[in-house]
């Protein structure tokens, strides 16, 4: 009897008839141990938003720009660790991947955890364990790059927007399962002993008032208790397809190829952390993607001709095209995510206060709403629509429903700009809130929807053998926005003039409406809305 997880020989999905009698089982059996797995690194990857707001709350020795440094190092870490992971399938297999990249995340989450246990951990710990919590978000692109390769081009939405769309629910587990296990010793003397908070929090259930006591820890090892099984569900329960991986070599030799890859993108990770202490944001990032670019071609042995060969990609327009796209759905969604706990703290945790003189200065706000209650809720919609999106796609292609959703977020840009404006100046910013959140999760549902879309469109317009690199960079690019955001939002809310960076990400989204209607929905568009 042949092995669940063996290697697959044969694959050809587009025939109706292997399809049905074969194809469908394996394909979904891969579907759904690598959902919950891509979960997991959204969870790891993005748990600095929500760590860095209770650090604060705890009175942990750093200051607010160090706090969203935190959160932007882990966000540059898992976008250029995506570079490298685009490739890791046709060069590594898909069980073999997934297995040890599932695996790695218990490093940061373990890390994580012990490093919280003491206030007086150095920043440079945090930073590391940050960038490592990048691996993460590289797996997103590994993920996707493999399941894309198990499913028919006509139902690459709904695959791609099942494997996304649920695996972006580590997104909002995340925001609320850390604030839950906060509140409780879960791990017993193992867990090492609570701190006492120094101001408000909260949970999904309600607020929690300053001197209570929380194990901030558990956001760390929590992931412990997911990630073991995983990697065994992983290696047991996965299959490398060797139409796709012709010589992944043996396991060991798999993994070593998945290590140098993602030591490639470690390395570049931490020339991009070092370069923005000397350069312009805008000159470090692309600094740091090309020459991790780079650096990949340079590596030797038999990792260099499969590289070259889906380098490919490079020279074909539709990728640079869908990579605009995909930073304005993806990019966003995950930006948002990233930024939006802090965000909340920083504008609705002050307020204005006028002295007899006339002049104003902020003070903190006693009532102010806690991040930690009501941010998982944008995060949560988007994932949720995402797969919605992809089916929606798959019956009205995919760039006319882009096109519509790139609108919806031009304009919600503009207003939730507008009322961040109001509430950053306001002595009751607390009246505000309400409309804050809805733009917030109208911005979040139309990203998801995008995101369907978007890779409706990709698995539509590339062959086989550039789908899944394409898939890759594309996602890898755009998810500098998880780094782009919490920046370009703290530095605007320190300046006290938030609204700029909402209307920045207008001007962006108008241009990508003109990007999409050119390529995809014009008479003579080059595919015609895939």
């Amino acid at each position: 009897m042949t092995r669940k997880n063996a290697d697959i020989e044969q694959w050809d999905v587009e025939n109706e008839e292997f399809w049905e009698s074969e194809g469908k089982r394996v394909a979904n059996r891969n579907l759904w141990v690598s959902i919950p797995s891509l979960l997991l690194g959204f969870a790891v990857w993005l748990m600095w938003g929500m760590i860095t707001t209770q650090m604060q709350n705890l009175g942990f020795p750093f200051t607010v720009e160090q706090l969203f440094t935190l959160t932007a190092i882990a966000g540059l870490a898992g976008a250029t660790l995506r570079i490298p992971a685009s490739f890791m399938i046709r060069i590594a297999g898909g069980r073999n991947t997934i297995f040890l990249t599932t695996a790695l995340l218990m490093i940061p989450a373990m890390g994580t955890g012990i490093a919280l246990m003491n206030p007086e951990t150095p920043f440079w710990v945090f930073q590391a364990l940050a960038l490592l919590s990048g691996i993460g978000g590289g797996n997103f692109a590994n993920s996707m790059s493999n399941i894309s390769n198990f499913f028919p081009k006509k139902q690459q939405g709904y695959a791609l927007g099942m494997n996304a769309g649920l695996g972006n629910f580590g997104v909002t587990s995340m925001q609320i399962l850390i604030p839950l296990v906060m509140t409780v010793g879960l791990f017993g003397a193992l867990g090492g002993d609570p701190m006492e908070l120094q101001k408000a929090s909260g949970t999904l259930i309600g607020r929690i008032e300053a001197g209570t006591q929380t194990w901030i820890q558990n956001a760390g090892f929590v992931w412990m208790l997911f990630l073991i099984p995983l990697a065994f569900a992983g290696w047991f329960g996965m299959n490398n397809l060797r139409t796709i991986t012709p010589n992944p070599g043996t396991p060991l030799q798999a993994f070593g190829k998945i290590l140098g890859l993602y030591g490639v993108g470690v390395v570049t990770s931490i020339v991009g952390v070092v370069a923005l202490g000397y350069l312009n944001m805008w000159l470090a990032l692309p600094l740091t993607i090309v020459l991790t670019v780079v650096l990949l071609r340079l590596i030797p042995g038999d990792i260099k001709p499969g590289i070259k060969k889906q380098f490919e990609i490079f020279s074909n327009k539709h990728t640079w095209s869908m990579t605009v796209l995909y930073i304005a759905t993806f990019g966003s969604f995950i930006g948002f995510s990233a930024a939006l706990p802090l965000s909340i703290s920083v504008i609705f945790g002050n307020m204005m206060e006028v002295a007899a003189d006339g002049s104003m200065t902020r003070v903190a706000n006693p009532e102010a709403p806690s991040a930690l209650t009501w941010a998982w809720m944008g995060p949560f919609v988007g994932a949720l629509i995402r797969p919605v999106g992809g089916w929606i796609s798959d019956k009205l292609g995919g760039s006319i429903v882009t096109q519509v959703i790139t609108a919806i977020m031009v304009v919600g840009s503009v207003g939730a700009g507008y009322v961040m404006m109001l509430a950053y100046n306001s002595t009751d910013p607390n009246q505000y809130f309400w409309m804050f959140l809805l733009l917030f999760i109208v911005l979040f549902a139309a990203s998801g929807i995008g995101n369907g879309s978007t890779f409706r469109s990709i698995g539509f317009i590339f062959d086989p053998q550039q789908k899944g690199p394409a898939l890759g960079w594309t996602s890898a690019v755009a998810a500098y926005g998880s780094f782009i955001a919490p920046r370009v939002m703290g530095e605007q809310i320190k300046a006290g003039t938030p609204e700029l960076a909402m209307y920045g990400f207008a001007v962006f989204y108008a241009l990508c409406l003109v990007v999409n209607w050119w390529f995809y929905l014009r008479k003579n568009a080059y595919v015609k809305n895939p």
